[in-house]
Parts: structure tokens; C-alpha cells; sequence
């Protein structure tokens, strides 16, 4: 009757998130008087998890799952909360998360509530708070199945160290074939990926072209920030489309989030509003992005940006 996780990892290493996710499940554990059990598929250290209060490990190795599929994925969670007896079952609400957990609920026949930013107001009934209309509202859902299924929105319920002795199983599920063959996969490794990213530095079109990006690059070094764009920035080819963020893009929900040259249009402000303080930087004081930030810069970015830096890298030198 464990309270279930999946703790989401990539090249061996746990992502921030199965660590949020995991301190989420001992809160929640505790509500329901039980413990928590995670699932780990091709980690490194699985024993880990124990210090955000996992109970117990299943640990599975396997090839078949080496690359992210939705369904086997979902396939296999849903074996060990069948055999785990879970009434409770965990995930993220990352992009990976979000295509397994419809499948993951219609296995499992569970009420599934995303975005959830709180541990349970209530367990009976079982209540969560969630955000609503792109983050702008919250609303509280409360899940009548015999099964929840439950995503946890980034950043919103933190990690919550609770050390315990965590007991690693191997776990061999069966993995039927998915007709999916995955030949190879590239990936940047050299820098802060946007969903794992605690800061995020975004550029808009007031860089006016490509050959100006550097000064984005630089900051986001000097603070160990990922680096993202706005939609025209990316469909003028500026910028690979997979820093684009916003709405139409990646969704951001970043601790620190700054705008560099960036207008502000509604669909970039959706995406984004999930970050916990948004600097603006811009020129014209009328921009729409002013309203919806917590600080703002009127100010040519190619002057401010590059003191910022200077400033920031005074700041780390005497901090050192």
C-alpha cells in the first residue's frame, strides 16, 4: 500500500524533478500513514532516493528502456503499482511525464490531476491544489477513483530532504516490444538543459540578430543559467527551435527567469508564468513584459548586460 514514484533520470543521473517528486510522495506518505516506494530505471545510485525519504527502490536495468518510450514506460509503472498495491502513484508534470500519465491513468483506470503545486489539503476526499488557465489561477481537485494519479508541477513543492535507508530491489518487469527502434540520440551535455535549469537568461528580437548572442551565453555561464529565445528569435532562425520557450514552446518554471530585449507578447507570458521572479530588460518602458515582471530595466541591453556580467563576476571573485 506504498505510496508509488517515478523518479525520472537521463544518462545514469537522477533529474531534479525525481527528487521533488520523491519529497512530494514522503509528504504525502505521511498524510496516508505509509511509505514510499520509487521506481528507477537505469540510474547509477539508485540508493539516492533515500535522502528525500524513499522507503524502498525498485531498481530496473534494461536496454529496451534505455531510451525514453511513453508506453513502455507507462507499461512498466503500472506493473508495480498493480504488484505494490499503490493507491497512490506519482509523477512530474515534465514533457515525459505528460505523454506517459494519460496512458499510466487509463492502465491503472485513476483520476489524474497535472500541475499540482501542494501536498494534499485533504485525504478523504483526496484533495489537491493545482494551477489553472497558464498558471494564472489555482484550483483545488479533489480525485473520487480508488487509484490518484497525481503530476507535480517543477519547482512549486521543492525537494525536502528526509533521510532514510532506502532498499534496493532489482525489478524485472516485462517489457513487451513497442514496435519502436530507436538508432541514436544526440544530445547537448555541455550545458544547463531549460527544464532543469534553476535560472533561465531568454533573448527576444531586441538583440537584433545572431552574432549579438554571445553576451546571452556569457551571463548565463557566469550564473550556470540555460539559455532560451522567443518565438521570432527561433523562426528567424536565430536560435535552434528548442530554446524557444512560451506557450507555444517550452513551458518555464524556473526560479529565475530574465528577458533580454523581449516585448512580452501574451503567448511568451503564458509560457513563462510558471517562474517564481521574472526580470525584464528593455528599452521601451511600455513594453507589455513590465506589467507581468517582478523587476524591470529600462535600458539599452548591449550597455546593461555586459556591466551586469562585470558586476556579477566582481560579486563571485570576492564571494569565492
Amino acid at each position: 500500500m506504498s505510496v508509488l514514484v517515478y523518479t525520472e533520470s537521463e544518462q545514469g543521473k537522477f533529474k531534479k524533478v525525481a527528487f521533488e517528486v520523491a519529497s512530494y510522495a514522503r509528504a504525502v506518505a505521511d498524510q496516508l500513514g505509509t511509505s514510499v516506494t520509487a521506481i528507477s530505471i537505469n540510474a547509477e545510485d539508485p540508493s539516492i532516493l533515500g535522502a528525500y525519504g524513499v522507503t524502498k527502490v525498485l531498481n530496473i536495468t534494461d536496454e529496451k528502456l534505455s531510451a525514453f518510450n511513453a508506453k513502455s514506460y507507462a507499461n512498466v509503472i503500472n506493473q508495480a503499482a498493480d504488484e505494490q498495491g499503490s493507491k497512490v502513484v506519482i509523477v512530474s508534470s515534465s514533457a515525459d511525464s505528460k505523454y506517459l500519465a494519460p496512458l499510466l491513468a487509463i492502465a491503472l483506470k485513476a483520476g489524474y490531476a497535472s500541475n499540482v503545486v501542494a501536498a494534499p489539503s485533504s485525504i478523504s476526499p483526496f484533495t489537491v491544489k493545482r494551477t489553472a488557465f497558464t498558471n494564472k489561477a489555482f484550483n483545488e481537485t479533489s480525485i473520487s477513483t480508488d487509484i490518484k494519479l497525481i503530476g507535480v508541477s517543477k519547482n512549486a513543492f521543492g525537494l525536502k530532504e528526509n533521510e532514510t535507508e532506502a532498499e534496493v530491489t532489482n525489478y524485472s518487469p516485462s517489457i513487451p516490444e513497442n514496435g519502436v527502434h530507436v538508432e541514436s540520440v544526440d544530445k547537448a551535455t555541455d550545458k544547463v538543459t531549460i527544464a532543469d535549469a534553476e535560472i533561465v537568461i531568454s533573448g527576444g528580437r531586441g538583440l537584433k540578430g545572431p552574432e549579438n548572442w554571445g553576451m546571452i551565453e556569457d551571463l548565463a555561464e557566469v550564473l550556470g543559467a540555460a539559455t532560451a529565445c522567443s518565438k521570432p528569435v527561433s523562426d528567424l532562425g536565430w536560435r535552434p527551435h528548442g530554446e524557444h520557450v512560451g506557450q507555444t514552446g517550452k513551458p518555464v518554471a524556473s526560479n529565475l527567469y530574465i528577458a533580454i530585449g523581449i516585448s512580452g507578447a501574451i503567448q511568451h507570458l503564458a509560457g513563462i508564468n510558471a517562474s517564481k521572479v521574472k526580470l525584464v530588460i528593455n528599452t521601451d518602458p511600455e513594453a507589455p513584459f513590465f506589467k507581468a515582471a517582478d523587476y524591470g530595466v529600462v535600458g539599452d541591453a548591449f550597455e546593461v548586460v555586459p556591466a551586469l556580467i562585470e558586476k556579477l563576476k566582481a560579486f563571485k571573485a570576492q564571494n569565492a
